[in-house]
């Protein structure tokens, strides 16, 4: 287990119900508002999970494709909400079935290399996942959505893919895991939205040709009763070993008021840029 895991306090902020009738624009603006508490030392490091209802959350990139409107209005026609994020990476898909965690951690603290905050996220799933640990592999899985070269996947199907977003001293690692459902399906929506986005017209940025046969969830690879409310337990079970203490708490009314500057922000951004060009 990565040491940096191990800390005398951990914060457990569980929103995998609250969180999915809301947009996961909510979601960022929660976990920069973290990134603030966290990296300026006025919060413990803080463990966060969250789901949303079928959503697709674009990257800077998908919105400068040709036709991205027309992708949206696929998107919308399958009952899926497209939003713009404020980090990199391209398209991924959110709903039900996939389990979204944030492990927000201190640069005050920790010294946290780009791929240290990665290797952390990486030791918490092998945690998570003990009876497949060994076969869990972190490279770019090509033909997957949102490829990265922390990618994580088990026989070469990815199920996962990790993010990171640094604010105010404090650093948010984020991993989504496709844990119930299909994830070919999910790649397979990603795939026509990008088809109909580009309609074969060239551009600068090369965006990904998806494979939906690479892509699976972890009740397809691991364990077909595994469910999204499963692994939370797994998760609060883990977080007991690696902490000293672990508070459940979700914001406190000072720090609500942080978190409404951050929506703030982050609503107006996306309203921006996904105006109609």
């Amino acid at each position: 287990m990565n040491s940096i895991l191990q800390q005398p306090i951990w914060r457990f902020y569980d929103q995998s119900i609250s969180a999915k009738q809301r947009s996961p624009l909510e979601s960022f603006a929660t976990d920069d508002t973290l990134c603030q508490l966290v990296g300026q030392l006025a919060s413990p490091p803080t463990i966060r999970t969250w789901v949303h209802n079928a959503s697709v959350v674009l990257g800077i990139q998908d919105h400068r494709l040709p036709y991205v409107q027309q992708g949206m209005e696929l998107l919308q026609a399958r009952a899926y909400q497209p939003i713009v994020r404020n980090s990199g990476g391209l398209a991924v898909v959110l709903d039900a079935g996939v389990l979204n965690i944030s492990i927000v951690l201190s640069e005050q603290t920790e010294a946290l290399s780009i791929n240290d905050g990665y290797d952390v996220m990486v030791a918490l799933i092998k945690g998570l996942f003990p009876e497949v640990a060994d076969r869990i592999e972190a490279y770019e899985i090509v033909g997957s959505y949102c490829p990265g070269s922390y990618d994580l996947s088990i026989d070469g199907k990815k199920f996962a893919g990790i993010s990171q977003r640094r604010l105010r001293q404090g650093v948010a690692v984020q991993i989504y895991l496709c844990i119930e459902g299909t994830g070919s399906e999910r790649a397979a929506l990603i795939r026509d939205f990008y088809e109909v986005s580009l309609q074969g017209e060239a551009t600068k940025f090369t965006y990904p040709s998806i494979d939906p046969s690479v892509m699976a969830s972890l009740s397809e690879l691991v364990d077909a009763t595994l469910t999204v409310e499963a692994v939370i337990i797994r998760l609060q079970r883990l977080i007991h070993k690696m902490a000293g203490e672990i508070r459940f708490e979700s914001f406190h009314d000072e720090e609500l008021t942080l978190y409404a500057f951050y929506l703030k922000r982050v609503l107006e951004r996306n309203t921006k840029m996904l105006a109609p060009k």
